[in-house]
């Protein structure tokens, strides 16, 4: 497998993008902060369109909040048909523990579904104490981290088939 250098916003290093003949990626994003998700979700649109791949390799599914993250990734990987799958979201802190209720469920989602599917899925869901800070990091003043997860996609597909060989 061919490899490119890539800058990855946010970072003054130099990483190593392997290139996955025949990469297929599946994204799901929630709606709700869609200002800040479908930042996140250009990101990484972004990423993989520069690192050579076509939009017909990546499927995108939109369900309503984080909280519909983990069933929707999981319905994907029992797909069998993604090398990889992106759980894109962002929760900002309210008054009440909702904030830490919804956290919790993703961050907890994301770490089952790594453990018991074939296929590694990717967690890109910001949270956040302000709007500000999400904007920051949906392609703002500190990086995009749609951008990151698109890399940290590519490196575990890549990984993945490194170990089935």
């Amino acid at each position: 497998m061919s490899s490119q250098l890539n800058k990855t916003e946010g970072s003054n290093a130099l990483h190593t993008i392997p290139h996955v003949e025949g990469l297929t990626v599946g994204i799901v994003c929630a709606e709700w902060n869609e200002k800040i998700t479908g930042a996140l979700l250009q990101g990484a649109l972004d990423l993989f369109a520069e690192q050579g791949y076509t939009r017909d390799a990546i499927t995108i599914a939109h369900v309503p909040g984080t909280v519909e993250l983990t069933y929707a990734a999981a319905q994907m990987a029992r797909t069998g048909r993604y090398d990889t799958i992106i759980m894109i979201g962002c929760v900002i802190r309210g008054g009440t523990p909702h904030f830490d209720y919804v956290c919790d469920n993703a961050t907890q989602g994301c770490a089952y579904l790594n453990a018991t599917q074939d296929v590694p899925i990717i967690f890109c869901v910001l949270t956040t104490d302000d709007e500000q800070q999400a904007l920051d990091r949906a392609g703002g003043a500190l990086c995009n981290k749609g951008t990151e997860a698109a890399e940290a996609a590519i490196k575990m597909a890549h990984f993945a088939r490194t170990l089935s060989r």
